[in-house]
Order: structure tokens, then sequence, then C-alpha cells
């Protein structure tokens, strides 16, 4: 099978959160959503793609010194610079291998920009995703399908050696997930109790939004917990959350997100030594799942670091998030101590498939060990960058699943009304109508059923016309923050 990339057009939506969203050095108030739609070819017939992602402070790179619109600059520049990359790929044997193609060519140019790794090779997963969505969109065909018969034609062992004997089928699960649970976001700033809303920053828009009325509201089990680096204030803030979800669920579980707060193992351990000699948090801990990146991406794998965490006993698991930036960085983890990764689509559909391969294999191998490999979020909102990573996550088997972007967002509102209906009437079992009139993420029992995602090419069951929204070209810095 040929695949070619022939043109890109890309187009905006300017989306605000319903309250700050406070993580690691960043609160994200206002974000915008990039929709791209490809036209390519298919063994010389016309295929179209969809991809889409919003562009958040902060998380790419964590420099405090730029500006969010620097970092939207830089942003843009790396996902223009890696479509660019594609068309003048032209006609690849698979995607794999035109992927390879624009992922070396992005590799040499970013290093040049002085670009770190997470931050271009965000705009090699977008390429990806776009042609991944005119394959499966030009087949009719789900996206498991397409990777479990490898119609991508990825090489896992050209990513992780050990992996040379194996197809992505003999290492993934037989079938995709059917449904999978919510793990909540409480970000920093987020209210714990509906009391400790001052009536001035109160939601007044129908969702839930204090911890403890989301549970409520959505039967929530899985937590994700934001970790400030504040030893004394993440002691009392445990104490608080463990008090509430002991009240209100007995068979919880959490992880908790260091956010890169730590510049070296020791003054993690630190922290680590208080929660735990913490009286209040001894039965919290035995529902903690793993804690995600404590240690800042520039020293989570260096050879000190990874000396210093094998050398930890009783250390808790910890896996990488922002650190995930080179194809081989999964392996180099499990071998220095973390127990694994995450997965974002926007760290790569392929990466995230060999990253899934990995983990299994290792299972396989060593029955006795612990490997992970989690789903995290990105505020993700639908219809196409929501979807789309779900239809992933239950590829790869991710069983519960960071998610935030229907808490910090209010549903699909800021969509055309017209939309909504159309995601509505395409996704019922993933999507509801909300009593004041809006489409909203349906949460029950803590889970999301993905029956029509799954079902779907690349999870997105309707056709979406992106030209509704303002095209690159004419949207601007200020019509966000304006």
């Amino acid at each position: 099978m040929s695949i070619a990339l022939k043109h890109t057009e890309l187009f905006v939506l300017n989306m605000r959160t319903r309250f700050p969203f406070k993580y690691g050095i960043a609160s994200l108030e206002a974000v915008p959503h990039l929709l791209i739609r490809v036209d390519a070819e298919l063994d010389g017939r016309p295929a179209r793609g969809l991809a889409a992602e919003g562009l958040p402070p902060k998380w790419f790179t964590k420099d405090p010194q730029t500006s969010f619109r620097d970092d939207l600059a830089d942003m843009l520049h790396v996902i223009e610079s890696a479509f660019g990359f594609a068309e003048q790929v032209g006609a690849a044997d698979c995607l794999f291998d035109l992927w390879q193609q624009v992922y070396a060519q992005q590799m040499q140019w970013a290093t040049g920009q002085g670009y770190p790794p997470l931050l271009w090779s965000f705009g090699v997963s977008l390429v990806e995703r776009a042609l991944i969505s005119a394959l499966t969109t030009a087949r009719q065909i789900p996206v498991a399908q397409a990777i479990r018969e490898n119609l991508l034609g990825v090489r896992l062992g050209e990513i992780h050696q050990e992996l040379s004997d194996h197809e992505p089928a003999n290492l993934l699960p037989p079938r995709p997930l059917s449904s999978l649970r919510v793990r909540h976001t409480v970000g920093l700033a987020d209210p714990l109790l509906d009391v400790d809303i001052p009536q001035a920053e109160r939601c007044q828009d129908g969702l839930p939004q204090s911890l403890e009325a989301s549970i409520a509201a959505y039967g929530l089990d899985r937590f994700k917990i934001k970790l400030s680096g504040q030893a004394d204030q993440d002691v009392d803030r445990l104490g608080r959350i463990a008090r509430l979800l002991d009240a209100h669920e007995g068979n919880y579980a959490f992880s908790l997100d260091g956010n890169e707060q730590y510049r070296d193992v020791a003054g993690f351990r630190e922290l680590w030594s208080t929660i735990e000699s913490s009286p209040e948090l001894g039965n919290f801990l035995t529902h903690l799942l793993f804690v995600e990146q404590p240690l800042h991406r520039d020293v989570a794998l260096s050879p000190e670091a990874l000396d210093e965490i094998q050398a930890w006993d009783g250390r808790p698991p910890m896996i990488i998030d922002e650190s995930d930036g080179s194809l081989g960085s999964s392996t180099e983890v499990i071998e220095g101590g973390y127990v694994g990764t995450s997965h974002k689509n926007c760290k790569g559909v392929i990466k995230g498939v060999a990253n899934a391969a990995l983990v299994e294999h290792r299972c396989r191998q060593d029955p006795g060990g612990r490997y992970i490999l989690s789903g995290e979020d990105l505020a993700n909102v639908g219809p196409v960058a929501l979807l789309q990573d779900l239809a992933i996550m239950a590829t790869l088997g991710v069983k519960h699943v960071e998610r935030n972007g229907h808490h910090y967002f209010r549903g699909l509102s800021m969509y055309p009304r017209s939309v909504q209906q159309q995601v509505i009437a395409a996704h019922p079992d993933l999507y509801r109508e909300h009593e004041l009139g809006f489409a909203t993420l349906a949460i029950h029992a803590g889970r999301i059923d993905l029956g029509s995602v799954v079902a779907a090419p690349f999870g997105l069951g309707l056709e979406l016309d992106v030209t509704e929204f303002t095209p690159l070209d004419a949207w601007t810095y200020e019509s966000l923050v304006g």
C-alpha cells in the first residue's frame, strides 16, 4: 500500500476553561484548539483525514522565562514543519516508512533550532494521526483492526530492538476495550468541597466543580492528584482528599503527579518520607497506583538519578511522562528503576503501540515484575482529539485513563449546536444531551462506554466540517486572550 500526504489545512477554535486548571508552573484558562484536515493518497486514490489537539501552556516546554505567546509560536512552528516535511517526502510504501522519514527530517531540523524532543515530536504525532485517520476512513475500518493487522506497517524492532521477532498483534490485546474507567484529575487549585468555593468563583453551568460534587455526579473511583512540591502543603491537602475519598468510596485508587517539581532524587525522597510518616495517610497510600514524573525532565533520566532510584529501597512505583521525549525512553527508564511511562496521542500513536508492546513483552518475560503503561490527558476535548485518544487507549488495553477535558471545559458547548448534535447522534454512548442543552461526556459509575468509538474509523463516527472554524493564518493570539 502506498501512502502520500498531498495537502494540509489548519483551523483554530478558541476555548476557555470553566475555572483555572493549575498544574506545575502553569495555569490553563484559555487555549487554542487546533483542527487539521489533510488530503492524502492511498494507492493513488484520494483520502481525507483529521487530527486535532489543544495547545496548552508549559507542557511541551517547561521554561518559566517564556510567555504563552512564545510557546504557541513554537508549537505551531513544529507542527507546520512536520506537515511540510511529510508533503516533501511524497509516496511511501507504508505509513510507518513515511513516519520514519518525517521523524528523521524533523529531528535534524529541530535540533538545529534548539527545540526539545517532546516539542518537535508533537508535530510528527499530528502528521501520523491525520494519516491514520485518512487510512482508516478510506478503508472504513476501526483503528484497532488497522493496528492489529499492521496496515500501518509498524516494525517494532526498529523502535525497541527486543521486539524484533514480534508483530503488534502478538503483544496487544485481541480486541479493544469497550469501556474504561475515568481517572479524575484533582488540579492544584481545584476545590475539594463545595464549601471551599467562594460565591464569586462558583460555576453556574450545570456541571460539578468540586471533587466532592464530581464524585457524586459521576460515581468516580479513580483519581489523579497533583503535587505542589511543598511538603507541608501536599501532606495537608492529601489528608483532606483521603478523608473525602474514604467517606465516599472505600474501593478507590489514585496516582500522584509530581509535575517535574523536583530537581534531584533526594528532594523527592524527602517529600515521600514526609508523606509516608504521616499517620493520617497510612491507609490512603495503600490505594496508590504510581507516582508520575516527580523529577524535572532535565534530570529524570540522568545516570545519577537512575542510579539513585535503583538504590532506593522501598521507593514508590514511578513512571515518566514529560521525560518521554525519545523513541527509546521506555526501555531506558525500565532498566533504570522506573516501572514505565505514559501514553498520550500527542507523544505519538506508533510510539504508543511500541511502548504497549514493550510493557507486555516485559510482563511475559518477568511475571513477578511490575511494568506500567498509563493513560494520561492533556485536557483533551472532543470530538476529534478526545475520540482518537480513546480509540488508541482502548486498542492498547489501558483500563483507566486520566480524563479532565470534560471537567475544565463545559462539554462541547464551545462548538456550534449542529456539531454537538452530530456528536450525540454518532456517539450516544459516550456523549449525552445535558439538561441545559449542550453535549457533555456521559460518565456512569466512573466509566465511559466506547462501543461507538472503537467501531468507527479512528474513533470518529461523523464527518466534521472543520472549515466552520478560523483558518490558522487568520487567527491571532489577541483573539484568545483579548
